[in-house]
C-alpha cells in the first residue's frame, strides 16, 4: 500500500470516525437530542462507500479523499438535526 492512500483513507476514517462519536456523546449525555443506534452510524457508511468506490479507476476530479471526508463530515452533522426535528 502507497503511504499517500493510506493517509487519505486514514483522513476519511478519522473524520469518520470523530462524526460518529461526536453523534454519541451528543445523543447520550447533552440530552439535547436522542439519536437512535443506525443513524448514529451513518458517518462509518460513507467510509464504507469510500472504501468500495476506489477499488479500481479511473476516479473523476471530485473523487478525492478530502471530499469524502467533508460528506463524512456534512452526514455527523446533518444526522443530529434530522433527529432533533423528527
Amino acid at each position: 500500500m502507497e503511504i499517500e492512500r493510506a493517509r487519505e483513507d486514514a483522513l476519511v476514517a478519522g473524520v469518520a470516525g470523530a462524526a460518529t462519536v461526536a453523534i454519541a456523546l451528543l445523543s447520550s449525555f447533552t440530552g439535547v437530542v436522542s439519536v437512535a443506534t443506525l443513524p448514529t452510524l451513518a458517518p462509518l457508511a460513507v467510509y464504507a462507500l469510500y472504501l468500495f468506490s476506489r477499488k479500481g479507476g479511473p476516479y473523476g476530479a471530485a473523487d478525492t479523499a478530502r471530499n469524502w471526508a467533508v460528506a463524512a463530515a456534512v452526514v455527523g452533522a446533518v444526522v443530529p438535526l434530522a433527529s432533533a426535528a423528527l
